[in-house]
């Protein structure tokens, strides 16, 4: 009897185990490490720095103030708005940082696609950046929507590429500002929505994300255009955002940084790729130190811990701060402070003269 009573037991036990396992699913199951390794986590940057990838659609003063206060927690020096618009929105945003918060903002400018294809409209949208750099925008920012959405007046998808933009990247040139570009999105996105996809998480809880050689055309075609583009324009500095989507395929991307001396580079949201392989990626900061940047693209201020910890430490097995985004641990590349600086500030001040330099340590 008094075994039987234990078997009913145990089964009951087990039962009910089961029946949490599959109620579970991956995203909650997260057990921490019991790992013990030296932990060093970083809140706040080691050397001030300059953020050239954010987004800040309130650039009221009350909102700069509330940002610098913010800013100052995690070191951050400047921030810089890719989210300019144009007009009297950039006009506006420039002048509230002229009252509310000088030396620690930056804007770049957007282009309107609208009406690509009517006489004149290329003429027009270079009048109106050479408008928006006399207003204080310190560059010009593409969105991906360039190679997804734009479309011309014959309805036609607008290539990367197309010649009808050279005069906006011939401008740039002339002017001295830099193009922060972003075309396409993770190669994964085009692949089969199977086990064998690395972002299956994100794509299944984030359908919207999901594309094919259709939709709006083939990953590879999306990126030779831009690459086009940049060859075609080599006096013109263009920043290639999230690494170009090429930082799982760092032996790739220094192929391409060889081939475009005039492409820098930043790594928003792809921080991830580099802290799963820190040996290479330290090899690849090495050799291009003087051309990466610091960013982390969106506003979430708890997340700068992340990106500070793979670049200054030499941690190892660490979280990465969005499970559906990046299920694998992190490891630190442990830069030296001469590398650090260089990512930090000091290649963007190479780029955006405007920026106070009596900010920053020489």
């Amino acid at each position: 009897m008094k075994k039987a009573l234990l078997s009913f037991a145990f089964c009951t036990a087990a039962y009910f185990a089961l029946a949490q396992t599959k109620t579970m699913d991956f995203e909650t199951y997260n057990p921490p490490s019991t790992l013990v390794v030296p932990q060093h986590v970083v809140t706040k940057a080691k050397f001030l720095f300059i953020d050239i990838h954010n987004h800040q659609n309130d650039m009221s003063p009350q909102r700069l103030a509330e940002l610098v206060k913010v800013m100052d927690t995690l070191n951050m020096a400047v921030m810089n708005n890719l989210s300019g618009s144009s007009g009297t929105k950039l006009k506006q945003s420039t002048e509230n940082i002229k009252q509310a918060a000088p030396k620690r903002f930056t804007v770049f400018a957007n282009i309107n696609f609208d009406g690509i294809g009517k006489a004149g409209w290329t003429e027009t949208a270079v009048k109106q950046l050479e408008e928006d750099v006399k207003n204080g925008a310190v560059g010009l920012k593409i969105f991906k929507s360039l190679g997804f959405s734009v479309k011309d007046t014959d309805g036609k998808r607008v290539r990367v590429d197309d010649e009808r933009l050279d005069g906006i990247w011939k401008k740039c040139g002339e002017l001295k500002i830099p193009v922060l570009i972003h075309t396409g999105d993770p190669k994964p996105f085009w692949d089969p929505l199977d086990d064998k996809n690395e972002r299956w998480l994100e794509l299944v809880t984030r359908p919207g994300r999901k594309k094919s050689d259709t939709d709006p055309a083939p990953w590879k075609q999306l990126i030779d255009e831009q690459h086009r583009m940049f060859k075609k324009h080599p006096k013109t500095t263009f920043i290639n955002a999230h690494f170009g989507w090429y930082a799982n395929d760092l032996a790739k991307l220094s192929k391409l940084m060889d081939e475009m001396k005039n492409m820098y580079v930043e790594f928003g949201a792809i921080i991830a790729e580099l802290g799963r392989q820190p040996g290479a990626a330290h090899q690849f900061f090495t050799q291009y130190q003087d051309r990466i940047l610091f960013g982390k693209d969106s506003w979430e201020p708890q997340e700068y811990t992340t990106y500070f910890r793979v670049l200054e430490t030499k941690d190892e097995y660490f979280p990465y701060h969005k499970k559906y985004h990046a299920f694998w641990a992190m490891y630190g590349m442990g830069l030296s402070d001469e590398i650090l600086k260089k990512i930090y500030y000091k290649n963007a001040l190479k780029l955006l003269p405007s920026i106070d330099k009596s900010l920053f340590p020489q």
